[in-house]
């Protein structure tokens, strides 16, 4: 769920667009009218598998999951969240009195409309990089609570296990990377990856969960609302585990921001506490956001796209050198907890 009327723009999607998801989309808006006691007017689509529904009263986010076990869990853990006092997020809506709406070998549920304010949230902003940290605090606080009765049923986060089946994919792409990046840009990213990836092995260790990780800390998952208030949503990656992963997270996406620098990152009182970690340190060096957007590029063939290779290219090659430096700043830095 991002900020729906602005994306809704960009994308130009109407209900009778895109062939094949337009017939999907009138099957759809057929099926909830059928559903719901509710006046539906339309349906449109917003992202992948979830769409916007407007009804003469209100409107209403409308998403698809693939078991009922997912769309079940999601409800459970925003209940339980809001049970618990961590208000700044979305509410599930029952209008079926209990049975989930199946249409096409697929589960939907129906989630509160957050109207977005028009002073959208990025991570550009220096105060919206604060103020999302904090968010992400009041979340890991109150999601604490949750972890005796989640802890059997939420997957536990392996994350050397994700970075490397990340790494091998993008190995398995290296002979189709090589046309648009040069060699020598390719061979420091994979010196960077062998000595984090070696660290982190070092230091890794098997620690009780402390609590619920959100997992997908993309600017577009935290949603100013028109009353200014900042929500944090899209909970489909949650995992339980250290919350020191959701900030080690939050500050690989927010680097590019502040132009891969160390010191500047130890400015954030919410992150400056994890930069004691060696662990932490060898994280901050695995270039995750480069392996996951080459990785996604090639498996949807968006290669073709010159919007989506510009902002890649210079993901990959536009900001090497600050990342060069960052790099030599982190195995400082472990160096010298080392001697310590």
């Amino acid at each position: 769920m991002e900020c729906l009327d602005q994306q809704m723009k960009v994308m130009k999607v109407t209900i009778n667009a895109q062939g094949g998801d337009g017939l999907y989309t009138d099957r759809l808006l057929f099926y909830l009218k059928s559903q719901l006691p509710l006046q539906v007017n339309f349906i449109k689509p917003i992202r992948n598998h979830v769409f916007l529904l407007e009804t003469d009263s209100s409107k209403y986010v409308v998403k698809r999951y693939s078991s009922y076990r997912r769309l079940k869990t999601q409800m459970n853990i925003t209940a339980d969240l809001k049970k618990n006092g961590f208000t700044y997020t979305y509410d599930f809506l029952d209008f079926t009195k209990g049975s989930p709406l199946f249409f096409e070998q697929n589960f939907y549920g129906i989630i509160e409309y957050l109207s977005p304010s028009e002073h959208a949230f990025t991570f550009s902003l220096p105060e919206n990089r604060v103020e999302g940290l904090e968010l992400l605090h009041e979340f890991h606080e109150l999601s604490k609570m949750l972890v005796p009765k989640y802890e059997n049923k939420l997957r536990k986060q392996d994350l050397l296990h994700k970075w490397r089946g990340r790494t091998a994919t993008f190995l398995n792409n290296i002979s189709f990377i090589k046309f648009f990046v040069q060699k020598e840009i390719i061979e420091y990213i994979l010196k960077w990856t062998d000595w984090s990836l070696n660290g982190l092995e070092q230091e890794y260790s098997i620690k009780e969960p402390n609590g619920i990780l959100h997992g997908d800390l993309a600017h577009h998952n935290f949603l100013r609302t028109k009353g200014e208030e900042l929500y944090l949503i899209d909970f489909d990656l949650i995992t339980i585990g250290d919350t020191s992963l959701d900030y080690l997270q939050y500050a690989n996406r927010i680097l590019p921001h502040i132009h891969w620098s160390l010191d500047d990152l130890a400015d954030y009182e919410r992150l400056k506490p994890f930069l004691d970690s060696k662990f932490f340190l060898y994280g901050l060096a695995f270039p995750t956001d480069i392996f996951r957007e080459w990785n996604r590029v090639i498996r949807e063939k968006q290669y073709n796209s010159p919007v989506m290779m510009r902002q890649l290219l210079d993901l990959t090659a536009g900001q090497f050198y600050e990342r060069q430096q960052f790099v030599k700043g982190l195995q400082e830095a472990v160096d010298r907890l080392a001697k310590k």
